[in-house]
Order: C-alpha cells, then sequence, then structure tokens
C-alpha cells in the first residue's frame, strides 16, 4: 500500500477536507496526488480537476500574497503551518479556509508528502471573548477541533 492508498483509505469518510500533495514547494508550487470528496465538497472542484495540478488554483485576488509565502517558509522552517487564508471556490466564491499542513515522515525521518486539513470558517461578529479565542467557528459540521487555540488569519 502507497501514501495516497493509505491517506484515501483514512479521509475519504471525513467530514474535514482532505489534500495530499508531494513535497515540491518551489513554484508553481506541490502537486495535488489525492483530495477527498469532502475537499469536492468545500471548493466545488471534482477530484479529477485538482489531481496533478496545484493547490494555487484556490486562489484568487483577494488572497493574501504575504500568506502564500509564509506557508512554503512555514513547512521549511517548522514542518508545519497552521492559518487560516481566503480561497476561492470553483464558482469564484471567496471563502475563509482555515489550513493546518503537516508532513508525511518517511522511516528516515525526511518528509514523503504534505497533508493539508481544511475547513471553512466564518469570523464572528464583534469583538473576541477572553485573549481572542474563539474568533471563528466551523461553517460546518467539520468534527475535528482544529481552532482549539489563536491562529494567524491572512485575509
Amino acid at each position: 500500500m502507497n501514501i495516497v492508498d493509505l491517506v484515501r483509505m483514512l479521509a475519504e469518510p471525513l467530514d474535514v477536507a482532505v489534500v495530499l500533495t508531494d513535497i515540491d514547494l518551489e513554484r508553481p508550487g506541490p502537486t495535488v496526488l489525492y483530495a477527498n470528496p469532502a475537499f469536492a465538497r468545500l471548493s466545488g472542484y471534482g477530484i479529477a480537476e485538482v489531481v496533478g495540478g496545484s493547490p494555487r488554483l484556490l486562489q484568487g485576488a483577494g488572497t493574501n500574497r504575504e500568506a502564500t509565502r509564509h506557508l512554503p517558509r512555514m513547512l521549511r522552517a517548522e514542518g508545519r503551518f497552521l492559518g487560516c487564508l481566503q480561497n476561492y471556490r470553483k464558482e469564484g466564491d471567496a471563502y475563509l479556509c482555515e489550513l493546518d499542513v503537516r508532513p508525511i515522515l518517511g522511516r528516515d525521518g525526511s518528509a514523503q508528502a504534505f497533508i493539508a486539513f481544511e475547513r471553512e470558517v466564518v469570523r464572528r461578529r464583534g469583538r473576541p471573548a477572553g485573549a481572542g479565542t474563539k474568533r471563528y467557528r466551523a461553517a460546518g459540521n467539520a468534527v475535528t477541533p482544529m481552532l482549539a487555540g489563536t491562529i494567524p488569519v491572512f485575509a
């Protein structure tokens, strides 16, 4: 069983969008190896449309360019990116997307692929209570509590 088959087996039933890419972070960006059905529902793109392409197809005019430069830098430096940025659905509608990107490591400890967990979030109106936590809530029925703490927002 290869890494794509393993991720497919685990990600198919999830409500959180999952995207698996190769490790090439240079432009034009990593190549999508797999995307689950939740990603297709979130983005409006068919799975066949994204596999073989770059996740950058979700970016548009309102996507923060600093965020697009920060993401690969964080993956290289810390091995993880956790943040929110504005993405675009196939129809052109903008949405705030929370991304949690992590490497999948091989036996030798080197990155073999990147796996991204994505979900749409909506910003709550008004000032956040407390120390800035709970500013966002999941827009859908995602089970994974990815917003446990404060995360950078690039919107």
